[in-house]
C-alpha cells in the first residue's frame, strides 16, 4: 500500500456567525458557530476563549488532519524512513525538540477523535461529531467533502487566523 500524500482531510474558510447564542456555561469555553465560503459546510465548535479569543464575524481556516506529519515526509509504505533514528524524533514535543510539522503553520491546535456520524451513506449531507478531550465539534454538509473523516479515528483541528 503506498503512502497517503497528505494527511489533510480537511480544509476550508470559515466566518463566525455567532458566539455562545445559546448562553455561556463554562468561563474559559465558549461555542462558535460558523459558515464556511467553499464547501457550504456548517460548523459548531467548543474552543478556549483564554488560549485562541473569537469575535463575531471573524474569518479563519480549519483543517482537519489525520496526522501532524507534513504529507508523506518520513514515511514510506512501512511507515519507516529507513534510517535509524529515534521515533521519538518524528512528533511533535513542547520542549521543541522533534520534527517540526503542520502545527508549526497554525495558531490553535487540538487532538482528538471522530466518535459519531449522522446521516449514511444514501444521504447527501452528514454530520461528523468529534471530541477534543470534552470540547466538541460538529461538522455538517456535502458527504463529498468529508470522505477523509474516518469513524473512530484519531483528527488533529488546526485553526489560524
Amino acid at each position: 500500500m503506498a503512502a497517503r500524500t497528505s494527511n489533510v482531510v480537511f480544509d476550508d474558510l470559515f466566518t463566525i456567525s455567532a458566539i455562545d447564542k445559546d448562553g455561556k456555561k463554562f468561563d474559559r469555553v465558549s461555542r462558535l458557530f460558523a459558515h464556511s465560503s467553499n464547501y457550504n459546510m456548517d460548523l459548531t465548535l467548543d474552543y478556549n476563549v483564554e488560549l485562541y479569543p473569537f469575535n463575531n464575524g471573524e474569518n479563519f481556516s480549519l483543517v482537519l488532519a489525520s496526522s501532524l506529519v507534513r504529507g508523506n515526509e518520513g514515511s514510506t509504505t512501512n511507515g519507516t524512513d529507513g534510517v535509524d533514528e529515534d521515533k521519538d524524533t518524528h512528533i511533535w514535543r513542547p520542549d521543541g525538540k522533534g520534527r517540526k510539522g503542520l502545527e508549526e503553520d497554525y495558531e490553535y491546535v487540538m487532538y482528538g477523535k471522530v466518535y459519531k456520524f449522522d446521516g449514511g451513506a444514501s444521504s447527501e449531507i452528514v454530520t461528523a461529531y468529534i471530541s477534543f478531550g470534552g470540547l466538541l465539534m460538529t461538522l455538517t454538509g456535502s458527504h463529498r467533502h468529508m470522505t477523509g473523516i474516518v469513524l473512530s479515528e484519531p483528527v488533529y483541528l488546526l485553526i489560524r487566523r
